[in-house]
């Protein structure tokens, strides 16, 4: 089972996991941006020090087979074999591609994630999905491969611009949702402007705990962890789509969106309660405006729902809510009724 270590004490809790884990040579992944920003708090430690060091191009939009190749490559040229210990640092783009590399690579090397941003933790670092983007689609390949150990550290979050912050939240959003009002509700007060990373890091890990509890329940997302797409289905459709135009969109913006056309089909199929249902759509309004598209991107929307690896056969399969944390998995909906809940967000975000 995956162990998370929520950190006080970066350098130190590092080293007593390097200590506890065996292996014969160790590997630090890290972007561009991270090596800048992040790899500084933790280079002073004598194991990363002696690290072999991968550093591949930052952006999801490098999440792909030609990046993964480089770092079996540099892997395989640098002697790692099966017994070697891959450090993933890095954001939520970084931990997938790290990952799957480890996952991959002569069958399966240990690794652990250190997630750089508020996204990563909250979400891509925690519950073991891995994978590359590939053929246009999000995460079309990948692996069920959780790391070791992931180690939570709030100080990271202190370097991300707002939008890299929001992009997290609204992961943290998600995971309100399906749990509790008071969950739900602590995301809904909480101060995205002046931030308390003091509160924050209470919040971080509370949200993280609600990704836990789901996947020690449902590891391979047969059942209860679907409850974790809340969002995503409309929400990656939206992503991939601003990629193809040439306009991306960070993950937690598309997310965002997704929740309020997926909870508009809650609230007309499930019962969601309206007050509920706007409490929050306000609320996302007020942090992520809008990705702007209009009638004419409505088929290709659908063509990329479509394509989402959680469906079988033809049919848009959905996670929606009767209340906050009344998760009803398995819904469907028609084109029309999709059609509608995209016309509802513009709507309800002045597009």
């Amino acid at each position: 089972m995956q162990k998370v270590i929520k950190s006080t004490d970066l350098n130190k809790d590092l080293s007593d996991i390097l200590s506890r884990l065996s292996f014969d040579k160790l590997f630090l992944l890290t972007d561009e941006n991270t090596e800048r920003l992040c790899y500084p708090l933790v280079k002073d430690n004598a194991q990363i020090a002696k690290a072999g060091k991968i550093i591949i191009k930052a952006g999801d939009d490098n999440k792909n087979i030609e990046t993964l190749s480089s770092i079996w490559k540099y892997l395989s040229e640098n002697g790692a074999t099966r017994h070697s210990l891959l450090i993933n640092l890095g954001g939520g783009m970084l931990t997938d591609i790290g990952g799957f590399a480890a996952a991959s690579f002569k069958r399966g090397i240990k690794c652990i994630n250190i997630p750089t941003t508020l996204l990563g933790a909250v979400d891509a670092a925690v519950g073991g999905k891995t994978g590359i983007n590939f053929n246009g689609l999000k995460n079309e390949i990948g692996a069920f491969a959780p790391a070791e150990t992931v180690l939570i550290d709030s100080a990271f979050f202190k370097s991300l611009d707002h939008q890299n912050f929001l992009s997290g939240y609204a992961e943290m959003i998600k995971h309100g949702l399906i749990d509790s009002d008071k969950e739900w509700l602590a995301t809904m007060s909480f101060d995205t402007e002046e931030i308390d990373y003091e509160k924050l890091k209470q919040l971080v890990v509370d949200s993280v705990g609600v990704k836990e509890r789901i996947v020690e329940i449902d590891p391979f997302e047969k059942g209860l962890r679907k409850a974790l797409n809340l969002g995503h289905t409309i929400g990656h459709a939206f992503e991939s789509m601003s990629y193809e135009l040439n306009k991306p969109v960070q993950h937690g913006y598309a997310v965002a969106w997704g929740i309020i056309c997926e909870l508009y089909l809650s609230h007309r199929f499930c019962g969601f309660p309206k007050e509920k249902m706007y409490k929050t759509i306000y609320f996302i309004k007020d942090n992520y405006h809008g990705f702007y598209f209009d009638c004419d991107h409505y088929e290709r929307l659908y063509e990329y729902m479509k394509h989402d690896k959680k469906n079988e056969s033809d049919t848009v399969n959905f996670t929606f809510l009767s209340d906050v944390g009344r998760i009803e998995i398995n819904q469907t909906a028609s084109k029309e009724d999709i059609f509608d809940a995209i016309d509802f967000l513009r709507e309800s975000v002045g597009l």
